[in-house]
């Protein structure tokens, strides 16, 4: 019995040997990603903050220094893209989204057409939120042409912006596989609501001011008669 025993025992510890192994090498190797994923992550936030430089800059009317700050995030964001490996991709998701953002925000800034993915090299689901994050970016541009009086280029971004609401409100179906599209969206909606009712009040108060002028013109002309 004795016999049997220390038979199954040595058995089983010999069992283990290729166990032991496979887990050290897999730990080697965790601990090479877990290295990459780090410097990934932090990498990104470099990404993230000239993007967030060029959106400024844009709001300001500083295009070159926008298109510069892009410039630099496009090329920082390709070098990341380059060094990480298939399974590292999701922790680039917040440097993607911020880019696409900066990147819509200042072509509308410059006149120009909105960028697609393919134009810009980032994934769908980064692509998506960040074209939600564009509409507050757009809300903020229409507040600044209805305080310098512009209330038709008020009118031609929230057209922009509704527009592009209704393109990607399809995409709420897709939550599973893009984490917070449907919050984004809810919030979207919140900001277009608003800045509808924003609108119809500047236009109606620049109709309004246009009638004033056009009576005290009336007025002035038949007093000069």
């Amino acid at each position: 019995m004795k016999s049997i025993y220390r038979q199954s025992l040595s058995f089983s510890v010999m069992s283990l040997k290729a166990v032991e192994s496979s887990l050290a090498s897999i730990s080697r190797e965790l601990e090479e990603v877990q290295a990459k994923r780090e410097l990934l992550i932090k990498e990104s936030r470099s990404v993230i903050s000239t993007s967030a430089r060029a959106i400024v800059a844009a709001h300001t009317g500083r295009l070159s220094d926008a298109e510069a700050a892009i410039k630099e995030a496009k090329k920082s964001l390709s070098d990341l893209k380059e060094a990480a490996t298939p399974e590292l991709m999701r922790y680039l998701s917040p440097a993607e989204m911020e880019y696409t953002e900066a990147s819509t925000v200042y072509a509308v800034a410059s006149g120009k057409s909105l960028p697609s993915s393919k134009e810009l090299k980032v994934d769908g689901g980064p692509y998506i939120l960040g074209l939600l994050d564009t509409i507050g970016e757009l809300k903020r541009m229409i507040y600044d042409r209805i305080r310098e009086g512009k209330s038709r280029e008020a009118s031609y971004l929230f057209e922009l912006a509704e527009q592009l609401y209704l393109m990607l409100a399809p995409t709420a179906v897709h939550d599973h596989v893009v984490p917070g599209v449907r919050k984004k969206l809810d919030v979207a909606r919140v900001l277009i609501e608003g800045t509808r009712a924003a609108i119809t009040e500047e236009v109606r108060r620049a109709e309004l001011i246009k009638r004033i002028k056009r009576a005290e013109k009336a007025l002035g002309g038949k007093s000069d008669a």
